[in-house]
C-alpha cells in the first residue's frame, strides 16, 4: 500500500543513455572507437546507480542500466583486443624489415 504523499515511480533517463553509449561502444569496439563511449557509459552508470539507490525504488531502469554496463565492458574489451592485435602486427612488421647495412657477398 502506497502512502498518498509518496512520489510517483519514474523511469530514469540515465540508464537509456548508458544503454545507447554501451551499444555504440560494442559496435565500434574493434575499431578502437569503443573506448570513449564505453568509458563515458561506465561513468554515467555510476551516477545513475547512485541516484537510483538514493531514490529508494522511485526511479526505475535497472535492467537497461545493467545491459548498458555489459555492452560498455564488451566495447572496452574489444577495443583493448584490437589495440593488442595492432601492436603485435606492428611489431611483426618492424621485425620483418631489414635493419643496419646489408653488404653484398664477399665484401669485407
Amino acid at each position: 500500500m502506497r502512502h498518498p504523499l509518496d512520489p510517483e515511480v519514474v523511469r530514469s533517463s540515465k540508464p537509456n543513455a548508458v544503454l545507447a553509449l554501451g551499444v555504440v561502444a560494442a559496435m565500434t569496439g574493434l575499431l578502437l572507437g569503443g573506448l570513449v563511449p564505453g568509458t563515458i557509459a561506465l561513468l554515467l552508470a555510476r551516477q545513475a546507480r547512485a541516484e537510483m539507490l538514493d531514490a529508494h525504488g522511485y526511479l526505475t531502469g535497472a535492467r537497461r542500466l545493467r545491459a548498458g554496463i555489459w555492452l560498455a565492458w564488451i566495447g572496452l574489451v574489444l577495443a583493448a583486443t584490437a589495440l593488442v592485435a595492432a601492436s603485435i602486427a606492428g611489431l611483426l612488421h618492424l621485425a620483418d624489415q631489414p635493419s643496419g647495412q646489408d653488404f653484398g657477398p664477399g665484401v669485407d
